[in-house]
């Protein structure tokens, strides 16, 4: 019989002091869910608070161990860490590329991989991966960024056949542009920071941001079992703008 609740599932979260990711462990939580959150400044109660940095593969498997005995194990990941860039191909250095893929890409993969044997013992195995509407849509001053996210839509699809026969689903979410502290910071910097949010909420066919709370239930969903026939696939949370082409209004 298939699973119908995430009641007492153990879930970690990288990136889940802030943002996205404080959002999405909030939501597991919700559902019953028991959290660790791994991050560089890790939230504490009601959630496992563990200090980790995803560019140390050493560290990333002691905390992740750490994670899963103070769980009990481990059924959900939801892969979220992650840090923005912005400019065309001429405006950043190699050093910063390297340093936001090694964050991005293979962040998850260290922490996926650290996962994996725990997640081979789970009756309901899921890995959610934080995306963007980067990796599908071309962004303006958004090169890299959209590299990085490229790579991650990729990396599920490839993740997603990999594992599946070992009954690890993998899924990821496509953000539009939320209101999370990162974008807060791109504002701030911004000449005229009102007009900038207003062009930011005018690209997006709902006419405004998309909510951390938004995208979590998304990452909630594919990592609960009520997805439990959905792997290998994309959702979008981004107020219509991959999909929609609407005309100028009146």
């Amino acid at each position: 019989m298939s699973r119908t609740t995430s009641e007492g599932l153990k879930a970690v979260v990288t990136g889940g002091g802030s943002g996205i990711g404080l959002a999405a462990a909030t939501a597991l939580a919700e559902r019953g869910m028991k959290v660790a959150c791994l991050d560089l400044n890790p939230p504490g109660e009601p959630f496992i608070g563990i200090k980790a940095d995803v560019t140390d593969d050493a560290g990333v498997r002691a905390a992740v161990a750490e994670a899963a005995e103070r769980l009990g194990g481990i059924d959900v990941l939801v892969n979220n860490a992650g840090i923005g860039a912005q400019g065309t191909i001429e405006d950043n250095p190699d050093s910063e590329w390297h340093k936001v893929f090694d964050v991005n890409v293979l962040g998850m993969v260290r922490v996926a991989r650290a996962a994996l044997p725990y997640l081979r013992r789970s009756e309901h195995a899921s890995i959610v991966n934080t995306c963007s509407i980067a990796a599908t849509a071309g962004l303006p001053q958004r090169a890299l960024y959209s590299a990085t996210k490229g790579a991650v839509l990729s990396l599920t699809l490839a993740m997603a056949a990999d594992h599946i026969r070992e009954g690890i689903r993998v899924n990821c979410v496509n953000p539009g542009t939320a209101d999370t502290p990162w974008v807060a910071r791109l504002l701030d910097a911004a000449g005229d920071p009102e007009a900038e949010r207003a062009a930011l909420n005018a690209r997006q066919p709902m006419g405004r941001l998309v909510t951390a709370e938004e995208v979590a239930s998304a990452i909630a969903y594919l990592a609960g079992p009520e997805a439990g026939a959905t792997t290998g696939t994309t959702l979008a949370v981004d107020g219509g703008m991959q999909g929609l082409r609407l005309r100028p209004a009146n």
